[in-house]
C-alpha cells in the first residue's frame, strides 16, 4: 500500500557504504519512515496484520535497528512477527503487481553483494542452483567505475555512459567457469590492466604500462565505449549462465531481481534473449529492484499465509544460508 525509502548521500564521499553511518541513520529515520509509510497507505498500526522485517543477510548494525524495532512493534501491538531473508525477498519482488511468473520460475538475482540463479518452486521453496565463487556482478560494476574515476555508486553511471558508446569497441574475456556458477574477479583484473595499459593489453606487462597522464587521457577520450564494453561483458556473463540454467532445468518463466536488475543493458538484453528463445520474461519495476520495503512485505505476506512466525528471541545475522 506504500513503499517509502530514506536514502543517504553521505556514503558517496567515502566511495562506499560506511556501516556505522548507515546504522546511525537507521536509528534516526526508522520512526519517521514508518509514520510516512502509514500516512501514505492511509491507515494506522491497528490495521496492520503482522510485522515483517529483514533478519538476514546485511550490515549487522542496520539489521539490529530494524530487528529490535520490529520486535518492539510486535510486542506492543500483539501482532505476529515475521522474519524475512533479504535475498528471498528480492526474488519475490517479481510477485508484486498483476504480471507474475508461474511456478516454477528461474530468477537471476544480481546485486552489489550477491549474484545467484535461483530455482523458485513456490513462494517459500527456493533453491540456489548457481552463484558467484568470488565477486558479485554489482561489485564488478562499482569497482570498474572506481577504476574509471567515477563517483560512488558507479554502476548506474556506467549504465548511463554505456548508452552512448559502442559495446563492441573493446573486448574483455568471459571467464570459463564450470556449471552455473559465476566469477567476476578475473574480469576486474582484466579491466584494471586494460586501463593501466591505456587499452594496449588486458594483462600485466611492464612494457605496456603507461604514465598516469596518458591513462587518464585515454579514459577521457574513450569513456562511453569503455563503459559500453564493460557493461556488455558483465551482462553477457550473466545471461549466458542463465541460458544454460534454462537448458538444464527446462524452466522458461525467467525473472531478474536485485539492484543490478535496474541496469538498462541487462533489462534490454534479457527481453531480447527471451524473445529469441521463447521465454516468458519478468522484470520488476525500478522501485522494487533496489533494496525496498515492498519486497519484504510480499515475502512477509506469503509467510503470513502459512503462519510462519518468528519468536521474540530471534536475532539478526550478517550472513545466513537460505
Amino acid at each position: 500500500m506504500s513503499n517509502y525509502i530514506a536514502g543517504q548521500t553521505v556514503h558517496e564521499k567515502y566511495g562506499g557504504v560506511i556501516p556505522e553511518l548507515a546504522s546511525r541513520a537507521h536509528m534516526q529515520n526508522i520512526v519517521p519512515v514508518v509514520d510516512t509509510a502509514l500516512a501514505a497507505a492511509g491507515c494506522d498500526l491497528s490495521a496492520v496484520d503482522a510485522i515483517a522485517f529483514t533478519q538476514a543477510p546485511g550490515l549487522i548494525g542496520a539489521l539490529l535497528v530494524g530487528t529490535q524495532f520490529a520486535k518492539s512493534l510486535s510486542l506492543a501491538l500483539d501482532k505476529p512477527l515475521i522474519a524475512v531473508h533479504h535475498m528471498q525477498a528480492h526474488v519475490l519482488a517479481n510477485l508484486i503487481g498483476e504480471d507474475k511468473p508461474d511456478f516454477p520460475f528461474l530468477c537471476l538475482t544480481v546485486s552489489g553483494g550477491h549474484t545467484q540463479i535461483v530455482l523458485c518452486e513456490s513462494p517459500l521453496k527456493m533453491k540456489v542452483i548457481g552463484e558467484t565463487i568470488d565477486d558479485a556482478a554489482g561489485e564488478a560494476f562499482d569497482k570498474s567505475a572506481k577504476l574509471l574515476g567515477l563517483p560512488y555508486p558507479g554502476g548506474p553511471l556506467i549504465d548511463k555512459y554505456a548508452k552512448l558508446g559502442d559495446p563492441n569497441r573493446f573486448k574483455f574475456t568471459e571467464p570459463q567457469i564450470a556449471g552455473l556458477d559465476f566469477s567476476f574477479s578475473g574480469l576486474k583484473t582484466s579491466i584494471l590492466y586494460f586501463l593501466k595499459n591505456a587499452g594496449a593489453s588486458n594483462v600485466y606487462k611492464e612494457e605496456f604500462l603507461v604514465d598516469e597522464v596518458t591513462r587518464q587521457q585515454f579514459i577521457k577520450d574513450n569513456l562511453n565505449d569503455i563503459c559500453a564494453s564493460i557493461q556488455s561483458r558483465i551482462v553477457s556473463i550473466l545471461l549466458n549462465k542463465l541460458k544454460k540454467a534454462v537448458k538444464e532445468t527446462g524452466v522458461k518463466d525467467i525473472c531478474i531481481a536485485g539492484g543490478v536488475s535496474a541496469n538498462s543493458g541487462l533489462r534490454t538484453s534479457l527481453t531480447v534473449m527471451g524473445k529469441e528463445n521463447g521465454w516468458r520474461t519478468f522484470i520488476p519495476a525500478f522501485e522494487y529492484c533496489t533494496d525496498n520495503a515492498a519486497m519484504i512485505a510480499i515475502a512477509g505476506y506469503y509467510k503470513f499465509l502459512t503462519k510462519d512466525f518468528a519468536e521474540l528471541s530471534i536475532n539478526p545475522s550478517a550472513r545466513a544460508e537460505w
